[in-house]
């Protein structure tokens, strides 16, 4: 359904926005940005028909200016896979192409974020980014600020779960209902795509109308952390080595100066944790501690592969055009990519959650006994696979008035509140049916709860 809404709904959308914008970004179609045959490769896409066509796709030249003209998009991420995106975007016809990013460029990126030179070291990767793309792509308009209301597509290149889901929670926020409704002219395509070494994943994510972040968060596995005590007396893998020094010995050696912190992107620091963790897998016998698996335990990241971030971008990019363009029908809407042994590849649809937390416009329901503790509650909001928050403020209405029940972000009204933890749900005045509004980092939306009685 979700599909053939997209055909019906959206691609005319599209269609309209071309019509309504004749204006160029970077003048007309003969400006000195262009020169003879140079979008050859595109037009033969766009200006001639072939068996992969959308049904509904008629050749013209009005997709191309459209992608030439007026398309913007949003690449969000300037990193190993934002690179490759903001190439593939700019080489494809794109020309209005924002980007922001809110890391500086270290040294450690130079390998793979090849947009990026030693003397852009400790510049903003946006900036930077920005810059290579305007100067390199004659044309191309690369500015590195944005309003999210001001695109057709946002394509997303974030090594972060919490950032992927905040991003979905913003595009969600700007649905317009009508009478229930879901409006599709307020509709903005999210392509998200991820890597973890040499595995990668691409998805199309139409707000409102198909699966989004969060209704796939299981695909999604909760960081893994290591027990204590074996990180201290029992290491039997290098990540626990790794552990040991990141936990125990910077804090207690300080390496740096007592008001360092450890910094997962000073080459320096990474070093420093690498030697220090070979020599205690060395007293336990332990092998396969590295540079790279050492920056990825104290980063909480699978290092990237360069050739991982070349073919999903690719995959993310492909969906670009074809949803700018409306020629192909696009990915429905999960592909998994993995070339650990060889070259696999799979794609399925992954179905909306009915009652997902982000999309689903109803209250999710918490099933607990009146005994239960205030704790419990927050246990499950951290630890179930289906949220996955971080931490949540849970507040409520009662006599009409907004009542906090814990606040962990500010610390005068976390520690009055911390007290609420240990009181159950009928203690605190909680009623069965009553209503919880969860906010989190992981979504610019206060997320609704119903409180349901088990007995």
């Amino acid at each position: 359904v979700g599909w053939e809404l997209f055909r019906q709904e959206i691609l005319p959308k599209i269609q309209r926005v071309r019509n309504a914008h004749p204006m160029l970004v970077d003048g007309d179609a003969g400006s000195t940005s262009d020169w003879d045959d140079r979008w050859n490769h595109i037009k033969k896409f766009l200006e001639r028909s072939g068996p992969f066509m959308h049904p509904d796709f008629e050749p013209s030249t009005e997709s191309l200016q459209f992608m030439l003209e007026t398309c913007k998009i949003l690449v969000i991420g300037a990193g190993g896979l934002g690179c490759e995106l903001l190439k593939n975007l700019a080489l494809s016809g794109f020309r209005n192409i924002h980007v922001v990013d809110m890391d500086n460029i270290d040294v450690s990126n130079l390998n793979r974020q090849f947009l990026f030179r030693a003397k852009d070291v400790g510049r903003p990767k946006a900036d930077v980014a920005a810059d290579f793309i305007n100067s390199r792509v004659p044309g191309c308009f690369c500015p590195s600020f944005y309003l999210y209301l001001e695109f057709h597509i946002i394509v997303c290149g974030l090594d972060s779960i919490v950032a992927r889901r905040w991003m979905n929670g913003m595009l969600l926020s700007l649905l317009v209902y009508e009478d229930g409704v879901l409006d599709p002219s307020s509709i903005i395509p999210l392509i998200d795509g991820g890597t973890e070494g040499f595995k990668g994943n691409a998805r199309v994510i139409l707000p409102g109308m198909t699966a989004c972040i969060d209704c796939t968060l299981e695909l999604y596995p909760p960081q893994i952390n290591f027990p204590m005590c074996t990180i201290a007396s029992m290491p039997r893998l290098p990540e626990h080595c790794i552990e040991y020094v990141r936990i125990l010995q910077w804090p207690k050696e300080m390496p740096f100066g007592d008001d360092m912190a450890l910094d997962g992107d000073d080459p320096e620091h990474i070093q420093w944790v690498y030697q220090k963790s070979l020599e205690r897998a060395a007293e336990f016998s332990i092998t396969g501690v590295t540079y790279r698996l050492t920056q990825g335990v104290v980063k909480r990241i699978i290092p990237a592969v360069a050739s991982t971030n070349a073919a999903i971008a690719a995959a993310c990019a492909t969906e670009v055009f074809k949803i700018a363009s409306s020629a192909y029908l696009p990915l429905n809407n999960y592909m998994v990519f993995n070339d650990v042994d060889g070259l696999y590849t799979y794609t399925f649809e992954a179905e909306r959650k009915e009652n997902c937390s982000a999309c689903s416009q109803v209250p999710s329901d918490l099933h607990f006994s009146p005994s239960s503790k205030l704790q419990e509650v927050l246990d499950y909001l951290t630890e179930s696979t289906s949220l996955q928050m971080k931490s949540p403020a849970i507040t409520t209405t009662m006599d009409g008035k907004n009542k906090t029940l814990y606040l962990q972000s500010v610390a005068s009204i976390e520690q009055r509140t911390r007290p609420n933890l240990t009181k159950t749900l009928n203690e605190l005045g909680l009623a069965d049916g009553q209503e919880l509004a969860v906010a989190d980092v992981t979504t610019p939306q206060t997320v609704l709860f119903k409180l349901c009685f088990t007995s």
